[in-house]
């Protein structure tokens, strides 16, 4: 039985090792946010599924054979006519990656709402959405009202992960279609300004949200309730790429969620996957296994055994 489905595109990403414009090589692996958390979630011992559309193409190739090796179940994707999206990153110091999207028109974009009532089914605990897929279209933003709609009808958990793109829309058009969605949302997820632009915790947790995290960077990370608030320290790690750190802290918040952990445990578990992620190059590669989650405060030196 599935615990947790994401639904949202999946891209290829071609990672390059120098800069682009002197010619340089290029490695390709996957990137998308909703693959990076299912991934995460699988390693942490969780039945996952990512629902999405892949071209008929190498790329999507790629992208199904990256999931079904990390045991994510993609058994209701769609192949579709159109191309898998492409991402290139950039390194150029190691918090800051520049990034260029070739995903108009892609295959992603073409989710719809048909493609929802394969993938929702009873006994899935957890949809967990973000605010990407709603930016690639009319279809994809009907297919997460649709897909929030289902999960609330299961009784399943509705996480919502903010995660807004200046590259994909403007923050104005960004507030009007991601407010009604996220005060819909069991948790939502967000840095500060993602919060405000939803709305801010207050206003979320009067709609009706259970619980409001906000993402810290290396500061770590808190939770909002109407009981009160939360927090818990980063863990203070030597950053290779930052890349992916908000969805490996996402993977691991929802672990906890899932294993009924308090809310300080979601936040710890959610801040130690955000450090294995930034300590490796790429948006999933560094995601731990749940016996790597002791190895932070295990410290300097330790085995895993």
């Amino acid at each position: 039985m599935t615990e947790v489905v994401t639904l949202g595109e999946t891209m290829v990403a071609m990672r390059a090792d120098g800069l682009l414009r002197l010619g340089t090589t290029l490695r390709a692996s996957i990137a998308g946010a909703e693959s990076t958390v299912a991934i995460g979630l699988s390693r942490l011992g969780h039945s996952t599924r990512w629902a999405g559309r892949v071209g008929r193409d190498e790329p999507g190739e790629l992208v199904l054979r990256t999931l079904r090796a990390e045991d994510v179940d993609v058994s209701t994707v769609e192949y579709d006519s159109a191309p898998t999206g492409l991402i290139l990153f950039e390194q150029r110091l190691p918090e800051v990656t520049r990034v260029q999207y070739y995903r108009a028109g892609s295959a992603g974009s073409c989710l719809g709402i048909e493609d929802v009532a394969a993938t929702l089914d009873s006994g899935v605990r957890v949809v967990h959405l973000t605010g990407i897929t709603p930016a690639l279209g009319e279809r994809p933003r009907a297919a997460v009202a649709a897909a929030l709609a289902r999960a609330r009808e299961l009784g399943a958990t509705v996480s919502f992960d903010v995660n807004f793109r200046s590259k994909l829309w403007q923050a104005d058009d960004a507030a009007r279609v991601l407010t009604p969605l996220a005060r819909q949302a069991n948790v939502v997820i967000g840095s500060a300004n993602e919060l405000r632009l939803v709305g801010g915790s207050q206003e979320l947790l009067a709609a009706g949200v259970g619980e409001v995290v906000t993402k810290l960077g290396a500061e770590g990370a808190s939770v909002c309730t109407v009981d009160g608030e939360w927090s818990a320290p980063g863990h203070r790690v030597p950053v290779v790429d930052s890349i992916g750190a908000g969805d490996s802290f996402t993977s691991g918040y929802l672990s906890a969620l899932l294993d009924g952990l308090p809310l300080p445990g979601r936040l710890a578990r959610g801040n130690a996957c955000g450090a294995f992620a930034v300590a490796t190059s790429g948006d999933w590669e560094g995601l731990p296994t749940r016996a790597e989650l002791e190895l932070l405060a295990a410290g300097e030196g330790a085995a895993l055994r």
